[in-house]
């Protein structure tokens, strides 16, 4: 059993050490449909705890490409809608007081050769004005289906769900960020929210 331990812990370690010592960029571009706001730039490196730029990120609609953590790994992300406020799907949940429930949906594309087995909740963020990150939710909302707790996308398939975010009333999203292998990913795409 120790060894077990040991072996899963050494694995985390590695793929957090993988993850930590590759250099960080933010996909911009955007690959088809809208296009990028301002002059994007096809990948800013940026530190993922600087305030992102608001001239360098797609509009919402656009496409991006997004690499994963392992060769084979790659996903055509695109930020279909923005549901601001959205409504609780769960007439006995609600958001904490002052805060309110932001639903956005996602399409994403296999692009790989690997099979793309991931909970897209856990690298999705919304961004607000003052750079602040709110991590998804726990919530159903009326805007449509979310995706489940993990989903499986074989190369060429597409999976489509809203993911739900908590944000204080007060503030105003303008970005989403999406990063594959649950956040780990250097790679991250960034689309502004008018």
């Amino acid at each position: 059993m120790r060894r077990v331990l040991a072996l899963v812990l050494s694995g985390l370690l590695a793929s957090a050490a993988v993850a930590c010592s590759g250099e960080a960029t933010v996909t911009t571009a955007a690959t088809g449909g809208l296009p990028a706001l301002g002059a994007a730039t096809p990948a800013v490196a940026a530190p993922r705890s600087v305030k992102p730029s608001p001239v360098a990120s797609a509009a919402v609609g656009a496409t991006l490409d997004i690499r994963g953590l392992t060769d084979g790994e790659g996903l055509a992300v695109t930020l279909v809608k923005v549901v601001d406020p959205a409504r609780t799907g769960n007439p006995y949940s609600a958001p904490d007081a002052g805060s309110r429930l932001v639903a956005v949906q996602f399409r994403l594309k296999n692009t790989g050769t690997a099979v793309y087995q991931d909970s897209p909740s856990n690298g999705a963020k919304v961004v607000d004005e003052q750079g602040q990150q709110f991590g998804s939710a726990y919530q159903d909302t009326t805007a449509g289906p979310g995706f489940p707790g993990s989903i499986t996308v074989a190369p060429g398939d597409t999976g489509l769900g809203f993911i739900t975010f908590e944000v204080p009333k007060a503030s105003r999203v303008t970005m989403v960020q999406f990063a594959m292998n649950s956040g780990f990913s250097p790679n991250t795409g960034q689309w502004r929210v008018p």
